[in-house]
């Protein structure tokens, strides 16, 4: 396997992560919805997880292959740029408060935690998602330049 192959593979345990945490994020907010508190915490530990070894690997990635240029013209580049500069910027801002809220969480200040959380789970959501839309765009329909 050639360190492309690496990188692409990468890239699709990359997508896997990225929707695994946008699973548990779900099932997270359905568990607390219905206050079933230790799911809903194993299930939050288990986005947490996929969100710490998506990031591992996509610096192994990029510093395995460098980024990719996406190969699609006109609106479809519109729209992934689009994507992906938010997801980008969201990803980068919603770390410091997913550390905050577990940190609530584990000192049980779930007042605290709760408010927080309603802020920052559609956020960390939209993230997850647009990750998959990501990686989606740029290897599944358009390939790669």
């Amino acid at each position: 396997m050639n360190t492309a192959e690496v990188g692409d593979a990468l890239a699709l345990v990359n997508a896997t992560l990225n929707a695994t945490s946008a699973v548990a994020l779900a099932t997270g907010f359905y568990f607390i919805r219905r206050k079933v508190v230790d799911n809903h915490r194993r299930a939050m530990l288990t986005a947490v997880g996929a969100s710490v070894l998506f990031l591992m690997f996509y610096v192994t990635r990029v510093l395995l292959t460098g980024t990719h240029e996406f190969a699609g013209e006109g609106l479809a580049r519109t729209v992934y740029l689009s994507v992906l500069i938010s997801h980008m910027a969201l990803a980068v801002v919603v770390v410091p408060f997913v550390v905050r809220l577990l940190y609530l969480a584990h000192r049980e200040r779930f007042a605290e935690h709760k408010r927080l959380a309603r802020f920052v789970f559609p956020v960390w959501a939209y993230v997850s998602v647009t990750g998959l839309v990501v990686y989606i765009l740029l290897y599944q329909i358009y390939g790669y330049a």
